[in-house]
């Protein structure tokens, strides 16, 4: 794998990922942006939840669902300078033009008790990874050897982000389909490196901690086992990784992948895993389009350490990888109304074991 690192024309950084062999990347970015046009966004602290709010209005002038020929994602021409000099790549990654977060000279200063009405700069990093040029491709269409090369552009930036200073967790995901709120169709993901632990790792963490002073093990560790025990919700399991429906899935379909062996962040993937997981999530993509016969809509991130966690959260934390869909049929999708949205109290439309018998079958079917 080659990484070059460039400018755009405003001082971001942008960061070429090629297989040896690949085009030199030299071309510069021709649009004369000007610098520091990229806005800072601020954030909030909630006192009814004691969590942070970020508030960015500049993103409501980012670009919204484009024609293929204006996508910024899509290789450089004379016709159409984007965000990505090069007239041709194969992956990229680059600081977005319209970020939620955004590194402050003065960081954020979240330590002790915020006070009434606390307001900080929204700071931390926000990137956007292209997995290939082609616009019209997905997850589904990439390679064995392209979603090897996306993963190593996530490793990557998960090392360099985790450094930077005040960063407290990164978290990789994509979204896909407009169904999910998609503002671009080219196919990418995108990196949030946060200056907070987000609510939902906490509670994790704070659950795992409690089955711990009481059975001496990883919470994690016995849900993976169980669910291989159990079987029913399973969907592929292989020398390195397992896919199943969660027993109290949320979401009319929802799938969790996680390594077999114990790993709390994706720079520990050994090269077999890496090799395991870009056949087996390609796969995965093409089974759920399938299922409706159309591209499936869905949110996946990974789940893992925080980049300061104490040796408590370290051994508590666990790598997998979590996809959700609010499709459930053909012709209908979920919304999260007011049980799930006010109370976070979800009620699913469809049994898990039904949804992982659904996805079973597509997977076997799916090459």
């Amino acid at each position: 794998m080659r990484r070059t690192a460039v400018k755009l024309s405003d001082g971001r950084e942008l960061i070429y990922f090629d297989e040896e062999g690949a085009a030199r990347r030299s071309a510069h970015d021709r649009r004369g942006l000007a610098p520091g046009e990229t806005r800072q966004g601020t954030m909030r602290h909630d006192p009814l939840t004691n969590q942070w709010v970020t508030v960015a209005g500049h993103r409501q002038s980012r670009i919204h669902l484009p024609v293929a020929a204006l996508c910024p994602l899509c290789p450089s021409s004379e016709e159409h300078l984007s965000e990505i000099p090069e007239s041709e790549y194969q992956v990229a990654v680059f600081e977005n033009r319209f970020p939620s977060f955004l590194v402050a000279e003065a960081g954020a200063d979240l330590v002790g008790e915020p006070h009434w009405n606390a307001e900080v700069p929204a700071h931390g990093r926000c990137e956007v990874v292209a997995y290939t040029a082609d616009h019209d491709g997905s997850v589904a269409s990439l390679d064995p050897g392209r979603m090897r090369l996306v993963m190593s552009a996530w490793i990557d930036r998960v090392r360099e982000l985790s450094t930077l200073p005040g960063i407290r967790y990164v978290f990789v995901f994509e979204n896909r389909g407009a169904e999910v709120g998609v503002t671009l169709h080219h196919p990418h993901g995108q990196i949030y490196a946060y200056p907070f632990v987000p609510d939902a790792v906490v509670e994790n963490l704070r659950t795992a901690k409690s089955y711990r002073a009481r059975s001496g093990g990883s919470l994690l560790d016995a849900v993976v086992d169980r669910e291989c025990e159990d079987g029913r919700r399973v969907i592929v399991v292989n020398e390195y990784w397992v896919a199943f429906v969660p027993f109290a899935a949320r979401w009319p379909y929802e799938v969790q992948i996680h390594p077999i062996a114990h790993r709390i962040s994706l720079d520990e993937l050994t090269d077999s895993e890496q090799a395991s997981f870009a056949e087996l999530f390609p796969r995965l993509v093409r089974a759920l389009d399938s299922l409706f016969d159309s591209p499936f809509p869905y949110m996946a991130g990974w789940t893992q350490a925080p980049t300061q966690g104490s040796t408590e959260e370290l051994a508590d934390s666990r790598l997998f990888l979590r996809l959700i869909s609010n499709r459930r049929a053909a012709d209908k999708l979920k919304y999260l109304a007011s049980s799930e949205s006010l109370m976070g109290a979800y009620v699913n439309d469809i049994s898990p074991e039904t949804a992982a018998e659904q996805i079973r079958r597509a997977w076997g079917e799916t090459t």
